[in-house]
């Protein structure tokens, strides 16, 4: 029984509860209970009957999220519908401030392939839902207004279609981080605010008319729970039909601590995919962890571990329009994924001191006021005053937007695509970059950071919008992320991608077209005696095995201006 028990629990949670037994601590331990049905009334009071409390129900998963006391968890091995358990980890936010003066950034220009501030593509998001799953929206933007062209002349219609706070006590559904106000204007603000006589850069998103579904878990401080989001997904999965949510955006994440076929995070944005939902989702931003030595290597976050989701890292655009001059940002979270090996990110996009929507007095707007970026950004003159419309983060939770609202226009454009038609058609039209070493110097600390566009760093490569629009193919097969082993004998990686998914399929959907011929797999130091594929690394039993690198609390880097 002891044994079956043991392998129900992830490690994070023996270690939790090996903590508990050594201080004697009586107290209540949050964790998600995977069942093999979706769980009764009779499987919730069998829990409540060993002292715990039902705090979600995550039928969408087969499971329920419970406080249970410590000591009362080897009883859970006498319940035979229990499969897995796993704690309910905290996550975060996947953005941050810089400190340096603002720039125009030129992101969504470079995305959708114009130099022109008033082209417009023919689609711009009408009519598409798209579930925000972040820390709120801030009321009455008129950025976020309908418009009649969907493009910068301000309407009286709000296109926040549908707000609900998820976070347990709290009803306000609005944005106390400012965290998501700024992603929502990178999916589909409209530019109303700087847009007309007087204005030579206008700030907007992707899809200037789509609808925003406003779904809060991130607290004031950016902060949420697995159980929390999970509940948001569910609730998009049931609102789906009502809004026409076809895609979701995940501007967070967490590190991994468990195979995605069994962490429930995972879990939870699979079936938003199986559901017809594109589910986009944050690398991370921990690519300048080098703390075991495996060069920031093997960091991608949860969920953006999935296989099913378009996991999305960050482009500099280095403040110019154009995008042959951009290249990668240091913090950006590299693959393989932990555990599992699968290649990401998938692509990545514009995300480095990006300038979007600004939600007033919010957290992150009161902590970092020289964030509100100089009116003269975006207006005529030398105005230097702050503006109070505008903000600018980086991170790759400002990347994934860009994606989320490509997908939107590709919706609109063919209702009829999947989400793994949008996957693979933004993969395999994404541009494929030369295979370079690039560095960045953090400006704040000094030191300089090195990334090579190999296919754990850029995946795919870089979002190109038009080329999406403009390529007629379609996929058939999975676009499930492929995975990669390691011949220890022989020092050289293949890529496993999967007799059902697409990637080996034919031509259009071969490796080659997809990721590029020389910038997977080069002869960088990626590929070499290096760091990524070293003894102690990730193949090896050191770094990414061990508990240090797993547990610890080393995998969140802060950022730092220029990246």
């Amino acid at each position: 029984m002891q044994t079956r028990f043991l392998a129900l629990l992830t490690a994070a949670l023996t270690s939790v509860l090996t903590g508990y037994a050594q201080s004697s601590n009586t107290g209540l331990v949050d964790v998600i209970v995977q069942y093999r049905q979706v769980p009764t009334q009779a499987d919730h009071n069998r829990v409540i009957a060993k002292g715990g409390q039902l705090k979600h129900s995550l039928d969408i998963i087969r499971a329920a999220h419970y406080s249970i006391p410590a000591s009362r968890f080897g009883e859970l091995a006498n319940d035979p519908d229990v499969v897995h358990v796993s704690l309910d980890h905290g996550l975060h936010g996947t953005a941050a401030a810089s400190t340096l003066p603002s720039t125009p950034d030129y992101g969504w220009m470079t995305a959708l392939g114009t130099l022109a501030p008033l082209t417009t593509l023919p689609w711009n998001g009408t009519g598409v839902g798209v579930a925000l799953i972040d820390s709120g929206v801030a009321n009455n933007l008129v950025d976020l207004q309908a418009t009649a062209g969907g493009f910068g002349i301000g309407g009286s219609n709000n296109r926040v279609v549908y707000q609900q706070s998820l976070i347990p006590g709290v009803t306000d559904p609005t944005d106390g981080y400012g965290h998501g106000t700024m992603v929502a204007g990178l999916i589909g603000g409209n530019g109303s605010n700087s847009t007309g006589l007087g204005y030579d850069y206008i700030v907007r998103g992707i899809a200037p008319n789509v609808n925003i579904i406003d779904l809060r878990v991130l607290d004031d401080s950016g902060s949420s729970t697995d159980s929390t989001v999970i509940a948001a997904i569910q609730l998009a999965i049931q609102l789906q039909s009502q809004y026409n949510i076809r895609v979701m955006n995940l501007s967070l994440g967490r590190p991994v601590y468990e195979s995605y076929t069994v962490d429930p995070l995972c879990q939870a944005v699979q079936q938003a995919w199986n559901a017809g939902i594109a589910v986009v989702v944050a690398a991370g931003n921990d690519g300048r962890d080098n703390t075991y030595g495996n060069e920031g290597y093997g960091t991608i976050n949860a969920p953006g571990n999935s296989p099913y989701v378009i996991t999305v890292g960050a482009m500099n655009t280095v403040a110019t329009p154009t995008p042959f001059d951009d290249k990668m940002t240091s913090y950006s979270s590299k693959g393989p994924t932990l555990i599992d090996h699968v290649v990401k990110p998938d692509l990545v996009a514009p995300g480095n001191r990006i300038v979007s929507i600004q939600a007033s007095a919010s957290n992150l707007v009161t902590t970092y006021p020289n964030n509100r970026v100089a009116k003269q950004l975006y207006q005529l003159g030398i105005n230097p005053n702050p503006s109070s419309t505008y903000f600018e983060l980086s991170g790759t939770s400002m990347a994934a937007p860009m994606v989320s609202g490509a997908a939107a226009l590709l919706i609109q454009q063919n209702p009829a695509l999947t989400p793994d038609q949008v996957k693979a058609k933004l993969m395999l039209t994404a541009t494929k970059l030369p295979q370079v070493t690039t560095t960045a110097t953090d400006p704040v600390t000094g030191i300089t950071y090195t990334s090579e566009n190999d296919i754990f760093t850029v995946g795919a490569g870089y979002l190109n919008v038009p080329a999406a629009l403009s390529n007629p193919a379609i996929a058939t097969l999975p676009a499930t992320s492929p995975t990669v082993v390691l011949n220890a004998s022989t020092n050289t990686v293949t890529m496993v991608t999967g007799s059902g998914a697409i990637w080996g399929s034919s031509a259009i959907w071969g490796t080659g077209a997809i990721w590029g011929s020389g910038a997977i797999w080069g002869d960088g130091a990626i590929w070499g005696d290096g760091a990524i594929w070293g003894d102690g690394a990730i193949w090896g039993d050191g770094a990414i095995w061990g508990d240090g690198a797993i547990w610890g609390d080393s995998l969140i880097v802060a950022i730092n201006g220029e990246n």
